[in-house]
């Protein structure tokens, strides 16, 4: 399923220079779904969460371990909003909690056009399971962290222009319904 926010009761119609952003759960398939989408539509691809390990020289479980995650959403506001105004058009994929912010949203808001790849639970837990890098998961039941997580951020998700289910199945089937998604949502004219 997917949703696309009427442009004519939010904002205005989002112009074809806009980059494309997705947001979502740790697991959504963010950077997956982003690298096929940018090759599908002959963007770059960014990955906010490289950017900001690149910026930081350490990788992202290190700054949670070493700064904490207040100074981690601090560097990665910081680096999304530097990615957004830099005036090329791309596809970027930010980290779990990137849109929970309002800074960043509104930078999303001012210079892309927001993707919510939602997942259900079970889905998200098949696919977190899979790497051990995710500092949110790292201590106590992921289940819990992310049945919380779910329950903190997707209605701040809800907020993005377009919803897109992330299927559990070949990850083409979801960039052709986020594609579907940009063309009704004006996007890609």
């Amino acid at each position: 399923m997917s949703t696309v926010t009427d442009p004519s009761t939010e904002q205005q119609l989002a112009p074809s220079g806009r980059s494309i952003v997705l947001v979502g759960l740790m697991g959504a398939g963010k950077s997956c779904i982003g690298r096929r989408l940018a090759k599908r539509l002959g963007l770059r691809f960014v990955d906010a969460d490289s950017e900001i390990e690149a910026a930081a020289g350490c990788s992202i479980p290190e700054i949670f371990e070493r700064h904490g995650e207040a100074a981690f959403r601090d560097g990665e506001r910081k680096v999304i909003a530097r990615l957004l105004k830099s005036g090329e058009r791309k596809v970027l994929a930010t980290g779990g909690g990137a849109f929970v912010d309002p800074a960043t949203r509104e930078a999303i808001a001012a210079a892309g056009v927001s993707v919510w790849l939602r997942a259900d639970l079970e889905l998200l837990l098949r696919r977190t399971s899979r790497r051990a890098n995710r500092p949110l998961l790292r201590h106590g039941d992921p289940r819990e962290t992310l049945t919380r997580l779910i329950g903190e951020r997707y209605p701040l998700y809800a907020l993005a222009d377009i919803t897109i289910d992330s299927l559990d199945a070949p990850p083409d089937e979801t960039v052709k319904l986020v594609h579907e998604g940009l063309e009704r949502y004006g996007a890609l004219s």
